[in-house]
């Protein structure tokens, strides 16, 4: 599988990250540690998981990260791994609540390390932002956890393109790191953001797509495959797509993406998978998909694209489709 330096850090990834969401879920700990297994034998290397991950579903909490913590423990594969996870999420009940200060994050951080059985965590993500707190406090006590060898990098899930700037001049500024990547809600789909529920989600915009461009900042983008749009188009299951994501995506612009799709995947023999995710591993900077994969026919498909690139004629051809 292709490899992909991580800009601004020594980390170097696969080119499709392996997500983690319902592991310990919906998706039962035989089937994710068959997936894990998987994904690594097949040459992956980036494992994405979150401290909330699961917590709506009532019981035990921190399931997607106790799972793979003791996975990698059993299967002492953990130098194997770039290992990120996220911390910082609001409170489920009260998403519009910002939980980013110094105590939050930090204490959100322990108990990762506690459950993935690690003692640091390689990239390091803020779930969400909290417009409210300055940027200097969160970059702060993320220097004070890489400075204390708990997180090796830290990165910015759902943090818009003002935000991500003012972070990038504060820290350049500071001579602190920053900032090494972004992570948000992006795939080859037109999305309607007045149509997304929650509201606390980035979505890739026009801005935020010029940061990365300039500052070549990499982007490692969820729901990379637009929740099953286009694979539920190619095969007539549309209707049986969940309503509320398939409200975020407008019908007619997407059916005539999925038509460029189509023509390109009968010029050059591709899947709707890898032309999908080849849109996103071929932008003008460091993209790694996040494949969110229910069984390990998904997780094989999706890995058929790691060494996919279209050209940046086809990806415009795409994109311009609005």
């Amino acid at each position: 599988m292709r490899t992909i330096p991580l800009p601004h850090t020594d980390l170097t990834v696969t080119s499709i990250c392996l997500g983690s969401a319902e592991f310990g879920g919906m998706i039962d700990r035989a089937t994710s540690e068959q997936l894990l297994d998987a994904y690594l034998d097949a040459g992956g290397n980036f494992i994405d998981t979150a401290r909330v991950y699961n917590n709506w579903i009532p019981g035990e909490k921190n399931r997607a990260e106790k799972l793979i913590g003791a996975w990698m423990q059993a299967r002492g594969n953990r130098h194997q791994i770039v290992l990120a996870s996220k911390g910082g999420h609001p409170n489920l009940e009260a998403m519009l609540v910002g939980r980013l200060s110094r105590d939050e994050i930090l204490g959100d951080l322990e108990g990762s390390l506690r459950d993935l059985q690690t003692d640091v965590i390689d990239l390091y993500w803020v779930h969400r932002d909290d417009q409210s707190r300055p940027v200097a406090d969160i970059l702060s006590t993320l220097e004070e956890a890489v400075q204390a060898g708990k997180i090796r990098y830290y990165a910015a899930s759902n943090w818009g393109a003002e935000r991500m700037q003012e972070a990038q001049d504060y820290a350049q500024s500071t001579g602190l790191r920053g900032f090494v990547a972004t992570q948000v809600l992006w795939n080859a789909a037109v999305m309607e953001r007045a149509k997304v529920p929650d509201t606390t989600i980035e979505l890739m915009t026009p801005a935020l797509y010029e940061f990365h461009r300039k500052s070549v900042l990499a982007a490692i983008p969820y729901s990379s495959q637009a929740n099953g749009l286009f694979t539920r188009m190619a095969n007539g299951t549309l209707d049986g797509m969940n309503p509320g994501q398939r409200q975020g995506y407008p019908e007619e612009a997407n059916r005539r993406r999925f038509a460029v799709m189509q023509r390109i995947m009968a010029e050059q023999g591709l899947s709707v998978t890898q032309v999908g995710l080849g849109y996103l591993l071929s932008q003008p900077f460091p993209v790694t998909p996040i494949v969110g994969c229910r069984n390990l026919t998904q997780l094989m498909d999706s890995l058929t694209a790691a060494d996919v690139r279209l050209s940046p004629e086809q990806v415009e051809e795409i994109a311009a489709i609005l």
